[in-house]
C-alpha cells in the first residue's frame, strides 16, 4: 500500500530515531499520559491482536460465524492434504516465479536511472513508478481483454497482420499469472531499490576499478554486494506481497485452474454449499507462519555484517557515461511505460466505445456503456463509498500513524514498545487474512456493536492495513526535527495534542500529505479485505468492478477503469507537486 516499501519499526530497520524531548512535562502529567498510552493500546489491539485471535478461533471451530458447532482440529488436518499442498506449491512457485524477474528488472532501471546519463531521467522515473499507483484489478482486467487468447486485441492484431489464426498470447496460464504480478512488483521493487544507489559512495567503486577489476565484477562483488540489506528487504517483502495477491490468480489463474492461497481462501468462503470458514483460517495461520519464517531468516543472514556504504565524507553520486547506448537505456525504459500503463490504458479506451468486447468494427461503435454506468444507481454508490472511505480513512489513518510514531520515536514512555508491536503487526498480515480475521471479529461482537455488514467495518480494516505505512512515513519525518521545538511549545503551556498539530505535524505536513495520498491509493486498490468485508449498501468500486466483470459486462469495467485510472493520475500528480515545492523549499 505504499511508495515507501518497507515499514520497518524506527531504530529496528532502518529507520534513525529521532532525539527524544525531555520528558519533564509529561512527568508532571503521569496519569493523563498514562490513560492515553493505555487508549492507544487499546485501539491497536483492536485493529490487530483481537482479528488476530478471531482468526486462531475460527481456525479451531467447525461451523461459520454465530453458528453452534465444536472445537477441533479439521482445518489443520486439511492443511497436510496432497491438494492444500499443491495449492501451497503454486503459490511460492509463482511468487518466486514473480520476484525473481521483477528484481533484476528493478535493479536494472534503478541503475539507469541513479547512474547513467539516460535522457530526462527525472521523467522516466516518474513514468517507471506509475504502474504501482494503478489498481491491479484495472491492469488484471485490462490484460485479460488485450491477451484473450480468443477475442483479445493483441491476438487480433497478430492475426491481421500474419494472416494465421494462430494466438500467440494466453493471459490464462502460468504465464498470464506471472506477467501480471511482474508489472506492478517491478515498480515497487524500483521504489525500494533506486535511493540506494543514490545513497552509495561511489569511491568504494572507483577504488575497486583502480585495482583492475572491470565493470561487472565491481558491480557484482561491491555494488551488489553493499546493497545485501536492500536487496534482501526487497526479495522478501516481493515474494510476501506474491504470496498475498489476489487480483493475479483470481483473473488469470482461476479459469486455467491454478488456485494459490488467496483464491483457496476466497472459494473455500465463497464458492462452498456451506462456506468453510475453519479451513479458510487455517490456510490464514500457514501463511502468517511461513511470512515470520522469512523475516527471521532474513534476520539471521545479516546479522552481525557491516554494510556501511554512507560515510562522513562528502560526495557526489558518479553517473555513468553511456555515450549512444543511453538513447537505448532510455528507449527500454520508455518500452517498461509503454507495456505496464499506455497498452492497458488503450484497451480500457478502446473497449468502453464498442459494443461487445472483442468486436471491434465501425458499426459497433456506442456510447451506451457511459450512459449505463453514469445512470447506475448502485455504480454511484460504490463511487461515494469508496470517497468517503478512501477520503476519511486516509485521514484517520494519517492521525493515528503520527500519534503513533510520535510515541515511539519522540518518547520514553512506558509501553512505547508494545505501541511500536502492535502498529506494525498488520505488515506481517495479508489483505485476506487480515479481512477474514475482521469478519470473525465483527460477526462475534455484542448485538449492540453493529459492525458486521456495515461500511464501519471497511473502515476499521482499511485503517488496520493504513496504519504500518502511515507509521513509518511519519517516523522518518519526526526523526529530522530537533526536541527543541517541542520544549519551546511546552514551556509555553501547549498540551500535548496542541504540540503534537501545530508543532510536529504542521512542520512535517510534506510528509503527512504524501503519506495521506499513499494510504489513499491503498484504499483505492484494496480488493482482497474489501471484497469479505463488504455486505449489499457498502460496496466499494473494486468490488464493484469484480461483480461487473463476473456478470461479463467487460464494456462498462471499461468505463469505470478510465474514471479510476484518471483519480489515479490526478493524485499522483498532487503527491509529485508537493514533493517537488518541498524539495524547492529545502
Amino acid at each position: 500500500m505504499t511508495e515507501i516499501p518497507a515499514p520497518s519499526p524506527a531504530g529496528q530497520m532502518g529507520v534513525r530515531a529521532a532525539p527524544r524531548a525531555d520528558d519533564g512535562f509529561w512527568s508532571r502529567h503521569a496519569p493523563g499520559r498514562g490513560v492515553g498510552v493505555a487508549a492507544l493500546i487499546v485501539l491497536l489491539s483492536f485493529l490487530t491482536i483481537y482479528p488476530f485471535g478471531m482468526l486462531m478461533y475460527g481456525s479451531l471451530h467447525s461451523t461459520p460465524p454465530g453458528m453452534a458447532g465444536e472445537f477441533n482440529l479439521d482445518g489443520y488436518r486439511q492443511l497436510m492434504s496432497p491438494e492444500a499442498l499443491g495449492v501451497l506449491l503454486n503459490t511460492i512457485g509463482i511468487s518466486l516465479g514473480k520476484t525473481i524477474p521483477s528484481l533484476i528488472l528493478a535493479v536494472f532501471l534503478a541503475w539507469i536511472i541513479a547512474r547513467t546519463d539516460t535522457p530526462y531521467r527525472d521523467k522516466l522515473e516518474i513514468l517507471i513508478t506509475l504502474p504501482f499507483f494503478i489498481p491491479p484489478i484495472l491492469t488484471a482486467m485490462a490484460w485479460a481483454m488485450l491477451g484473450n487468447p480468443q477475442v483479445g486485441l493483441l491476438n487480433q492484431l497478430f492475426k491481421w497482420a500474419t494472416g494465421t489464426n494462430y494466438s500467440p498470447i494466453n493471459v490464462y496460464s502460468w504465464g498470464g499469472v506471472v506477467w501480471h504480478m511482474i508489472q506492478y512488483s517491478t515498480p515497487f521493487l524500483f521504489l525500494f531499490i533506486v535511493d540506494v544507489f543514490r545513497a552509495m559512495d561511489p569511491a568504494l567503486e572507483e577504488s575497486s576499478r583502480m585495482s583492475g577489476a572491470s565493470r561487472l565484477r565491481t558491480f557484482r562483488s561491491i555494488t551488489l554486494a553493499l546493497m545485501l540489506p536492500a536487496l534482501t528487504n526487497a526479495f522478501i517483502l516481493s515474494f510476501i506481497r506474491g504470496m498475498e495477491n489476489f487480483e493475479s490468480p483470481l483473473f488469470f489463474g482461476t479459469p486455467a485452474k491454478i488456485s494459490v492461497i488467496t483464491t483457496e481462501m476466497y472459494n473455500s468462503i465463497n464458492h462452498h454449499a456451506t462456506p468453510d470458514y475453519q479451513y479458510a483460517t487455517a490456510i490464514g495461520f500457514g501463511v502468517m507462519a511461513l511470512m515470520f519464517s522469512l523475516v527471521f531468516i532474513q534476520w539471521r543472514l545479516l546479522r552481525g555484517k557491516n554494510f556501511v556504504t554512507v560515510s562522513g565524507k562528502g560526495y557526489s553520486p558518479h553517473v555513468t557515461q553511456l555515450g549512444g547506448w543511453r538513447w537505448a537505456t532510455f528507449a527500454f525504459c520508455a518500452l517498461f511505460f509503454f507495456v505496464t500503463v499506455v497498452l492497458p490504458v488503450s484497451q480500457l479506451f478502446i473497449g468502453s466505445f464498442f459494443r461487445f468486447f472483442g468486436f471491434y468494427q465501425w458499426d459497433m461503435l456506442t456510447l451506451e456503456h457511459y450512459q449505463a454506468v453514469f445512470s447506475s444507481g448502485e455504480i454511484w454508490r460504490a463511487v461515494s463509498n469508496t470517497m468517503l472511505l478512501g477520503l476519511g480513512g486516509a485521514t484517520l489513518t494519517m492521525l493515528l500513524g503520527s500519534i503513533v510514531a510520535y510515541v515511539v520515536t519522540r518518547t520514553r514512555w512506558r509501553g512505547r514498545a508494545i505501541v511500536d508491536g502492535l502498529a506494525w503487526m498488520p505488515w506481517m498480515m495479508p489483505g485476506m487474512v487480515l479481512g477474514l480475521g475482521f469478519l470473525w471479529a465483527f460477526a462475534m461482537l455484542p448485538g449492540p456493536i453493529p459492525i458486521y455488514g456495515t461500511i464501519w467495518a471497511l473502515l476499521l480494516a482499511y485503517l488496520s492495513l493504513g496504519t504500518p505505512v502511515a507509521t513509518r512515513v511519519m517516523s522518518a519525518a519526526y526523526a529530522q526535527m530537533s526536541a527543541d521545538l517541542e520544549e519551546s511549545a511546552r514551556s509555553a503551556g501547549a498540551s500535548f495534542f496542541q504540540t503534537l498539530w501545530r508543532i510536529l505535524v504542521a512542520l512535517a505536513w510534506p510528509s503527512f500529505a504524501v503519506g495521506w495520498v499513499l494510504t489513499f491509493f491503498g484504499i483505492l486498490r484494496e480488493l482482497s479485505a474489501s471484497v469479505l468485508l463488504y455486505s449489499v449498501g457498502s460496496e466499494v468500486l473494486s468490488v464493484t468492478l469484480m461483480k461487473l466483470w463476473a456478470n461479463g459486462l467487460a464494456e462498462q469495467v471499461s468505463v469505470i477503469g478510465l474514471l479510476m485510472m484518471l483519480l489515479v493520475f490526478v493524485f499522483r500528480w498532487l503527491q509529485i507537486r508537493v514533493l517537488k515545492h518541498y524539495t524547492n523549499r529545502l
